[in-house]
Parts: structure tokens; sequence; C-alpha cells
């Protein structure tokens, strides 16, 4: 599952770090974070929408996910 992020920002970090926890829990390899604090078009796209999960062919899963939405997702 290489290839898989997460754009994520200093203002949401609590949920962030609660979707890290969820990943950490389902021992999902290859996560990249992402800020998009200091990019304009990141920020527009993921803004309020973070955390996010995107993989390597362009698909995303919106928070809130548990460990089983996580491992139907990358299925």
């Amino acid at each position: 599952m290489r290839g898989l992020r997460q754009p994520t920002n200093g203002r949401l970090y609590r949920l962030c770090d609660q979707a890290l926890a969820v990943l950490a829990q389902g021992r999902v390899p290859g996560l990249d974070s992402v800020f998009v604090d200091d990019d304009a078009a990141l920020e527009a796209r993921y803004g309020l929408r973070v955390p996010v999960l995107r993989d390597a062919q362009g698909r995303e899963l919106d928070w809130p996910f548990d460990v089983a939405a996580v491992e139907a997702w990358t299925r």
C-alpha cells in the first residue's frame, strides 16, 4: 500500500493525531503525512477535510474512519 498520504494541518492536529492512532492500531504501512498549511492549492482542497487518506490511485477516505474502514478501503 505504498503512496498512502494523509493531508494534515496545524489547526486540526488533534484529529490528525487520532487518525494516526487508528492507522497505527491497524498497522498501516507506508504513510506519508503531508502538511497543507504552506500550499494554497492543498489548503483549498483539504483545509477543513483533514484528516484525509489518499492513495496512489487518488482515492480518498475522509475522517472519521476506524481500523475496519481503513482495511476495507485499502483492499
